[in-house]
């Protein structure tokens, strides 16, 4: 098995030594700012569908 382990702990020591490392806390920032804008657009929408099921009285509830 070791044929298939050691290329690919290679390539993952090869990609954080040469990606994460150069990039430091870029990532987290990137993946903080997505999650955050995503949960802001969530919580517009999730108000503009409360809004119109409490518009419509043919809704379940």
């Amino acid at each position: 098995m070791d044929w298939l382990f050691y290329p690919i702990r290679d390539f993952l020591v090869f990609s954080f030594e040469n990606g994460l490392e150069r990039l430091q806390n870029l990532p987290n920032i990137f993946y903080t700012l997505l999650i955050s804008f995503g949960l802001i657009y969530w919580m517009f929408l999730q108000h503009k569908l409360n809004k119109k099921a409490e518009q419509d009285p043919n809704q379940v509830k």
